[in-house]
């Protein structure tokens, strides 16, 4: 039998784990119009997908030279958790997907721990993933830094060139790159449209795939 290609697979959870993203753009939208930033929710997933809210609040200031408030990223969090407990859904596949991986998995998210385990806990599939959850709040530089990744594969005990990262935004994609890694782009959640793809391909992704169950045979076939 030909040996694992990989000793890890590091899980982005927004958009890849959960098909959370058109409903934190809406949030993130309707937020941002309380502070007269009007940034509309498709523009706010082609912006800030994959950013943790302390990088965003730096790039619509760096945009409009709006400074959003203190609480800000707390009111955010709290909209999210709302939305999330009537609408949330695991992205399509993945508990059937996640019962073919016959390696160590974790989760490398922008979003803050406490964000990701109530995610992954109300999709049902926290126990795939914890203890070994790494958010962006543990490194000091998030996605596109390689930080998160790097921080994720030194705690797993894992070399870099050994991990696989599954990301679905260009920020994490590169972040990814940036550590060393191999990185599958993930292009299958409800916020990926026509493009969404190709756009993975252009910043760096190895494989991009639109459907989840199929990732168990791509690491199986994968060459690197």
């Amino acid at each position: 039998m030909a040996p694992e290609p990989f000793d890890l697979i590091i899980f982005d959870c927004d958009g890849v784990l959960v098909d959370s993203e058109l409903l934190a753009s809406h949030v993130l939208s309707e937020q941002l119009a309380l502070h007269n930033v009007d940034i509309p929710p498709r523009e706010c997933r082609d912006r800030f997908t994959g950013s943790s809210l302390k990088r965003v609040k730096e790039l619509v200031f760096q945009a409009t030279a709006i400074e959003l408030p203190d609480n800000f990223e707390e009111r955010i969090r709290e909209q999210d958790r709302h939305v999330f407990e009537d609408r949330l859904r695991p992205v399509s596949g993945i508990e059937e997907t996640m019962e073919l991986l016959h390696m160590p998995v974790c989760v490398a998210s922008s979003g803050s721990l406490d964000k990701v385990t109530h995610s992954l806990k109300l999709a049902q599939i926290y126990d795939k993933f914890a203890p070994h959850l790494f958010s962006a709040e543990m490194v000091a530089r998030g996605k596109p830094a390689p930080d998160l990744f790097l921080y994720a594969a030194e705690k797993m005990n894992v070399k870099p060139e050994r991990c696989l990262v599954i990301e679905d935004s260009p920020v994490g994609v590169k972040g990814a790159k940036k550590a060393g890694m191999t990185v599958f782009g993930f292009a299958g959640g409800s916020h990926a449209g026509p493009g969404y793809a190709e756009m993975l391909d252009l910043s760096g992704a190895n494989i991009t795939f639109r459907e989840m169950f199929a990732l168990p045979n791509l690491i199986k076939f994968y060459q690197r």
